[in-house]
Parts: structure tokens; sequence; C-alpha cells
């Protein structure tokens, strides 16, 4: 059983709040899930879609599957014990980040117009004359559902950036993150490209820019915990 981490420094001060110790072995898995998924869909789709409508849906898959290789790259450097040192103790919590952010965000943005395309394409159901077209309607969102759950993940307290920022700014991101998903899934519809691009641009932009800043609270958080922590007590021979 594992102990409790301390909570009050050698200077009586309260330590950061560290997110628990994860298993590197389950990111290490979502990593390769990551990684051939949105890759293979992009293919896919490059293979079936109109390039008009498809161009930034592509971009956003190529992203999650790139990023998913970054975020292997912090998970691998994960060490504990003797010659570990600050960076390599939040390279789990580090590649959290870049697959919750920078990964998955991306593809459950591009997922719903990816849906729109596949279903809708002339490449993939030829028209034969008398063919008669069924318009899917309201059921072309349901692979938007996906955000519902995510959206809980990182609200209820599961996201590695539920540790990193205060509970009002998390709001604001995630709730930023689900304005700008919506607003580029309906110009996409609307067939405002130039619009979609703007908003799908704002939204990674501002995923990078809260990935940076999270990385390295991470990593200034775990210096802060080794510096004032109390020794650890010695084990009875």
């Amino acid at each position: 059983m594992s102990k409790e981490r301390p909570t009050t420094g050698t200077d009586g001060k309260p330590l950061p709040l560290l997110p628990p110790v994860r298993d590197a072995r389950v990111w290490a898995r979502l990593v390769r899930v990551m990684l051939y998924t949105p890759g293979f869909l992009a293919l896919l789709l490059l293979k079936a879609g109109e390039p008009t409508a498809f161009g930034i849906t592509v971009e956003l898959l190529m992203l999650a599957s790139a990023a998913a290789i970054v975020g292997g790259l912090f998970v691998g450097t994960e060490s504990e014990g003797k010659g570990a040192d600050s960076s390599s103790r939040v390279g789990v919590w580090s590649g959290a980040l870049v697959l919750e952010l920078l990964s998955v965000v991306p593809f459950i943005c591009a997922i719903p117009a990816l849906f729109h395309e596949l279903a809708n394409s002339e490449l993939l159901h030829a028209r034969e004359p008398g063919t008669v077209d069924v318009a899917l309607h309201a059921s072309e969102l349901l692979p938007a559902m996906a955000i519902l759950p995510f959206m809980i993940y990182q609200l209820a307290g599961f996201g590695t950036l539920h540790f990193l920022v205060s509970k009002p700014v998390n709001w604001v991101i995630n709730l930023a993150i689900l304005a700008l998903i919506i607003g580029s899934y309906v110009a996409n519809r609307m067939a405002d490209y130039g619009v979609e691009r703007t908003l799908v641009s704002l939204l990674i932009l501002g995923m990078g820019a809260t990935v940076l800043y999270g990385v390295l609270k991470l990593r200034a958080m775990q210096l802060d915990f080794d510096a004032r922590s109390p020794p650890k007590e010695e084990k009875e021979k």
C-alpha cells in the first residue's frame, strides 16, 4: 500500500498539490491508440472526402496523431529512484497533459465533421439513377456526444489540468474548448471554412499555450516539492 504524500514542507508551509501517481503503461497504450486511429481516419478522409470541406479536419487528425508521439516521449522519461530528477518524475503527468489537450481535443473536434464528410461523400456513395438520398438529420450529431464525457473528465477532477489551475480557470478553459468545437462544426456545416479555420486555429493555439504552461508548472511544482519535502524515513534493517 502506497504511503500518502506529505502535505507540509520543512518550512511549515503547504507543499504543492501534485497529481496522483499514474500508471505509465496505461498511458503508453493510449499513445498507440491515438497514434494509429486519427492517422488512419485522416488517410480515409483524404481518399473519400471533398477537398474544400475536409482540409482542416485532416489537419486536426494528423495533429492528434503527431501529438500522441510527443506525449509518448514525455511518458517514456518517467523514472523514480536513483538518478531521477524533477523532470523525469513528471514525465507521465506531462505526457498525459499533451495527450489530453493536443491529441484528444483535436480528435474530438474533427470527429463530427469527419462523420459528415464520410456520410455524404460522393466517392464512397456513388449515386445511381433513381437512388433516393436518406438525410441523417440530427443523428449526425451523435459522434459529437464524445465531448460530454471529456468535459466530465476535465471538470470532475480527473484531468491533469485540474491540478495546475484554479477551479474557475479550469471551467473557463474547458467551456472555451466546448464553444470553439461547437462553433467550428457549425461553420463547417455552413460551408464557412474561413471561420472554421479561425476557430480551430484559436483552439489549437490555446491548447498549445496551455500545454506549455502546464508542463513548466508541473516541473516547477515538483522542484518545489523536492526542495521542501521532509526527508524520507529510513527503513529498519
